[in-house]
Order: C-alpha cells, then sequence, then structure tokens
C-alpha cells in the first residue's frame, strides 16, 4: 500500500483526492483546517489544524508513514511545508517555498520572465516606493495594478473595474505599499483568458487541457470577482476562442519558465504550474502563474485523468516525468458552484440574501459533487460564507456537459444561487466574438 497525505479542505482537494483513490493501492490520510466530508470519508485518517503548523503536520505525516504529501492549496505552500517535510525526507507534490515565489510574489515570475528572455510579459514595471510610478503610469493606456504577495486572488485591481482614473490608480498603489514590499503595476490586456494547469518535475512539463474560470458573480459577466463561479473544458482539449498555436506558445512559455527557475535556484520545481494566459492582438500574455492546481479548473482536469495520478505523483517526486506518457479522455466539462446567496457581496448589498444555511441535496444524476466550505453537523451540510458544492458535468459535447451540471446545481436547495450561463452556447459564442473582433 502506498500512504498518500493530502494537505487541503476545499473542492479542489476532494478532486485531488478522488482522483488519487482511483488507485487501489492507495491509503488517503488528510491533513484539513476544516473538515471536508468528501475528502474524510474517503480518508484512512484526518487531522484538522492550521496550515502555518508545520510541526503538527510533519508530526501527522511520520506517524502515518506517509510515502509522499501532495500540498493542494497556496497557504501551505507560502507557509514552507515542502521544505519542512523534505527535512524529514518526505516528498511532497508541489514547490518550496522558494519556488513557490512563482505565485507568491508578482515581481519574481514578471522579472523571471524578462531576465530568461521568455515571451509572454506586457509592458510593466516593479515599484518599492511611490517614486516613478506617476511618470509610468502616463505610458500606459490601461492600467493593472498587482500587490507583490498572496491576495487569495482578489488583490488585482484593473481599470475600468475597479478604478477609473490614473489618480484613483496611484492612490491604491500607495495603500499596496503600505502593506507589501512592491507593487507591479502592468499594462491592461484585452483578449480572453485561459487558464493552463501543467504537471512538471522541473524539467518536463506535462499539460492538461486548457479551462476557462469564471470570476464575476452574476450570469452575463456582471457583479464582482469572486474566487470563480465555475469553469470549462471542452472534448478536444482546446477552447471554442483558441487555436493550437496558443496552446503551442503557452506550454513553450510553461516548459521555460521551469528550466528558468532551475537556473535561477539550483532546484527542481515539482509539482504544478498553472499558468493564467491571455490571447491578445499581440499574441499570447502571461497574466500570472499558480503553484497549485486550480479551483474551480482541477475539477474540470482531475476527473479526464486516464492515466494513473499516483504513478504521476510519483514520477514527479522521483523526477521521471519524461517516462511517463499521461492520458486523458477527450471529453468536455462545465463545472458550476453552488454558493451562499451572499456570496462576494458586501453585507449591505440589497442582492445579499445572507451568507449560510443548511442545502439538501437532491439527484444530480451521473454529475460529479465536489465539497468545498461546507460543515457537516448531524442533521446534514450547511454553507459557510464561502463556495459551497462544486457540481461537474462531463460528456461527449460541450452542450450536454453543460446540461448535466445545470439540472445538477439545481437539485442542490437551500439558500444559494449559482451561474446558470457558464459553459452555455450564448456565453461560448460571445467569447468567440470578442476574440474575432480583437483579432481583426
Amino acid at each position: 500500500m502506498t500512504n498518500i497525505l493530502l494537505v487541503g479542505n476545499g473542492a479542489r482537494e476532494h478532486a485531488i483526492a478522488e482522483t488519487i483513490m482511483k488507485n487501489d493501492k492507495a491509503r488517503l490520510f488528510s491533513y484539513m483546517k476544516s473538515k471536508n466530508p468528501g475528502i474524510a470519508k474517503i480518508s484512512e485518517d484526518f487531522h484538522l489544524g492550521s496550515y502555518d503548523n508545520l510541526e503538527e503536520i510533519k508530526n501527522f505525516a511520520k506517524a502515518n508513514n506517509i510515502e509522499f504529501v501532495f500540498v493542494g492549496p497556496e497557504d501551505p505552500l507560502h507557509n514552507g511545508v515542502v521544505d519542512a517535510l523534505n527535512e524529514i525526507n518526505i516528498p511532497c507534490v508541489g514547490p518550496s517555498k522558494n519556488l513557490a515565489r512563482l505565485e507568491t510574489s508578482k515581481s519574481f515570475t514578471r522579472l523571471l520572465l524578462k531576465k530568461y528572455n521568455i515571451d509572454g510579459n506586457p509592458k510593466f514595471e516593479v515599484f518599492e516606493s511611490l517614486d516613478g510610478i506617476e511618470e509610468f503610469l502616463e505610458e500606459l493606456d490601461g492600467i493593472v495594478i498587482k500587490p507583490d504577495g498572496l491576495t487569495g486572488g482578489k488583490g488585482v485591481k484593473v481599470q475600468g473595474d475597479h478604478f477609473q482614473t490614473k489618480e484613483d490608480a496611484l492612490a491604491y498603489c500607495e495603500e499596496v505599499l503600505k502593506s507589501h514590499p512592491s507593487v507591479v503595476v502592468e499594462e491592461k490586456l484585452e483578449g480572453e483568458e485561459f487558464s493552463l494547469q501543467c504537471l512538471t518535475d522541473g524539467k518536463t512539463v506535462a499539460a492538461t487541457p486548457p479551462v476557462q474560470d469564471h470570476k464575476r458573480r452574476f450570469a452575463g459577466d456582471k457583479g464582482p470577482n469572486t474566487g470563480g463561479m465555475g469553469s470549462y473544458s471542452d472534448s478536444n482539449h482546446l477552447l471554442p476562442f483558441m487555436t493550437q498555436k496558443d496552446m503551442d506558445d503557452a506550454m513553450a512559455i510553461t516548459q521555460k519558465v521551469a528550466e528558468a527557475i532551475y537556473k535561477e535556484t539550483g532546484e527542481y520545481y515539482k509539482g504544478v504550474m498553472y499558468g493564467g494566459f491571455i490571447i491578445t492582438k499581440g499574441g499570447l500574455k502571461l497574466i500570472e502563474y499558480n503553484a497549485r492546481f486550480g479551483d474551480p479548473e482541477a475539477m474540470n482536469t482531475l476527473p479526464l485523468l486516464k492515466t494513473d495520478f499516483v504513478d504521476i505523483c510519483k514520477a514527479i517526486v522521483e523526477g521521471t516525468l519524461a517516462d511517463m506518457n499521461i492520458e486523458l479522455e477527450k471529453k468536455a466539462t462545465v463545472c458550476k458552484y453552488a454558493v451562499p446567496k451572499g456570496y462576494g457581496l458586501s453585507k449591505d448589498d440589497p442582492l445579499n440574501q445572507g451568507e449560510s444555511g443548511k442545502v439538501e441535496i437532491g439527484d444530480v444524476g451521473n454529475a460529479k459533487i465536489y465539497y468545498a466550505a461546507v460543515d457537516e453537523k448531524e442533521d446534514g451540510i450547511y454553507m459557510t460564507s464561502s463556495r459551497a458544492i462544486g457540481v461537474v458535468g462531463i460528456a461527449d459535447t460541450l452542450e450536454e456537459a453543460e446540461k448535466t451540471a445545470e439540472n445538477a446545481v439545481n437539485e442542490i436547495k437551500g439558500n444559494v444561487d449559482h451561474r446558470p450561463d457558464i459553459g452555455t452556447k450564448e456565453l461560448v459564442e460571445k467569447r468567440v466574438r470578442h476574440m474575432q473582433r480583437i483579432l481583426k
């Protein structure tokens, strides 16, 4: 038997746990900051604790003779859990704290691409003080401001969405510099975004199908940004608005970044490199990298894996990913998140109809269900204030996958809401038209 420890407690980790357990020789142990009923159910044992309590994680791993650890979210990576486990010779699928800067430091990634002459950077500058920011803002038609550090996906501000004028931009830079070591100021890019989650042992990079996430809270891309309301992938392992060249360019950038990280640090990056890319008139650009699977995007790609996930993880840890032939089913997937009606909204928003409450899950057919921020009590499942349940439809076509997901998410009753337009023909065609307009 292979004893595997999973660190994390979200829907992404529920999908990872399920994929690990397809291997009949795997024994799963889980370390979670709050109990995910889906993960707990398939774990041999689980422990609840904080992601910054590295000693507790080490002790739990030692006590259960763990062969390797899969680190799900960014927080434990940033806290140095991989370094702590390496000290006791337990390898991890996940980068060290130093290499996790790919996600935790926006400036690290931009400057790495610049130093090693890798395509994909927009026009940008990194500032440690207000000196020179005003002048640089004058050079940009549209502005994006990124705090240098982890912000839970909600610290980036874009002109036109979060602020309007260059004065507003300067004021936000000033605010960021009070709590962050530096701020990254970039040109605003127009185009269509996609997520490309790659597995790597630091030498070989293997892609999973590209996915498009939907950050906006309401249908029609309205409302505030969220952690992600849902996502889709297509059966040909492209997206309707992208070409094979876009995919090849994204892979080439990721391969070069993996090589550059080794040149820069002398250390192989082992784990997930998840690039957020945007197709623009001026070619493919990198928005950012994350050092772990996406949430929701992991729920689109992991269920399609035909190759044994435990074998892939072992190859990542051992540095033998080049020997693996990773296969994924040619299916379309649509993920929709059931969320509390108040999710993503301010307390005084008239649309905020409460953040929590009990949920009842009816007949979801052959859709997959992944628990996120829920609390299991004696009388059932309760939502907390964040995303509650990810629902995934998988089928031969996007249309069928969307129908499966929509029917299933409507079977979740309670004070819940979701985005009904994710994966629909109307929204996908809107994305295609947008791309055609830009590339004219």
